[in-house]
C-alpha cells in the first residue's frame, strides 16, 4: 500500500475537520519553481472549499478553520495556500 501524497493528506485533514460539500485542491508548485519556498521543499496549493461550517463566519475565521486543519503541515510541507472558502448559501 502506498503512502498518501501530500495533497491527499491535506484533503483528508480538511474532509475530517470541515466536512466540505466541495473540495478542489490544486498543486501549483511547478508554477513557483526557483522560489524560496520551493527550494525548502514546501508546496504551493490553491484551495476552493465549500462547507456549512463557514456559514455566517467572516473570511478571516474561515481561513483560520482551514489553517487550523492543516497546521502541522504549514511551513514544512505547505509553503503557500491560496484559499477560496465559501458557505453553501454563497455558491452560484
Amino acid at each position: 500500500m502506498n503512502a498518501p501524497t501530500r495533497a491527499e493528506r491535506i484533503e483528508q485533514k480538511l474532509q475530517a475537520a470541515l466536512q466540505p460539500t466541495l473540495l478542489e485542491l490544486t498543486d501549483e508548485s511547478a508554477l513557483h519553481a526557483g522560489h524560496a519556498g520551493a527550494a525548502s521543499g514546501g508546496s504551493h496549493f490553491r484551495l476552493k472549499i465549500v462547507s456549512a461550517k463557514f456559514e455566517s463566519l467572516r473570511l478571516v475565521m474561515r481561513h483560520r478553520l482551514v489553517y487550523d486543519s492543516v497546521h502541522d503541515m504549514m511551513h514544512s510541507e505547505i509553503h503557500a495556500l491560496a484559499i477560496t472558502a465559501l458557505a453553501p448559501s454563497e455558491q452560484p
